[in-house]
């Protein structure tokens, strides 16, 4: 009897269309879904919902942001999923993250739109993204909890989700990284993760950020 090929290892991944590192960090891990043997599950976080509770405490910019613009593509994001499942959910946010952090288009109507149209969804579906009683949004706040449960509330965009020593899923934020790795390298800083993700009682390792997201080779 020939041997079953052992099944691919599962990354949870959380995202917020509307964060940059977050763009880098599931550029990795798609670079590594070509050289290590891994299937990627995307999820939605808000970034939003994220600053709800602190609003107050944000710089004027950064809270009318956190008030307006950033639910809008997050709220497609969720009613995509919604409506036409989580298989939509990669290939929408690659859509849309190429246009709003590569292209430099920012979160507009036109580069949600650009995006829906790239990967065949409905034009419609832009209607949710002012929609102040958003119908999913029951949804978009499970996805999101789900995520910030498992790695704790001190975190931001991404939030990943590996085995650990005993196959029991650990979280992280992270990994922030820029550019994002290609290659062996992008295989090398998996590697690491899920060696790290083995130790028990393994929480954090961090640095001060020195640059700006790089998506120069993406």
């Amino acid at each position: 009897m020939s041997e079953q090929p052992s099944a691919k290892t599962p990354v949870d991944f959380w995202f917020d269309p509307l964060c940059p590192w977050a763009w880098m960090t599931s550029r990795w891990v798609l670079e590594v879904e070509k050289v290590r043997d891994i299937e990627v599950r995307w999820h939605i976080m808000s970034l939003a919902v994220l600053n709800e509770p602190k609003l107050d405490e944000l710089s004027d910019e950064y809270r009318e942001t956190m008030s307006t613009s950033a639910w809008e593509p997050v709220r497609v994001v969720t009613a995509a999923w919604q409506k036409h499942g989580a298989e939509v959910l990669g290939p929408l946010y690659t859509a849309l993250g190429t246009r709003i952090h590569n292209d430099g288009q920012g979160p507009t109507r036109e580069a949600i739109a650009g995006a829906l149209d790239e990967v065949g969804l409905p034009a419609d579906l832009l209607d949710h993204a002012d929609q102040k009683d958003f119908e999913f949004d029951a949804e978009l706040r499970a996805s999101h909890k789900e995520g910030i449960d498992k790695v704790g509330q001190d975190v931001g965009t991404p939030v990943i989700a590996v085995p650990g020593a005993d196959g029991e899923q650990i979280a992280f934020f992270g990994p922030v990284v820029t550019p994002a790795p290609q290659g062996e390298e992008a295989a090398r800083l998996w590697d690491g993760t899920l060696l790290v993700a083995s130790v028990q009682g393994f929480y954090e390792l961090k640095r001060t950020r020195t640059q700006d997201p790089d998506f120069s080779n993406l």
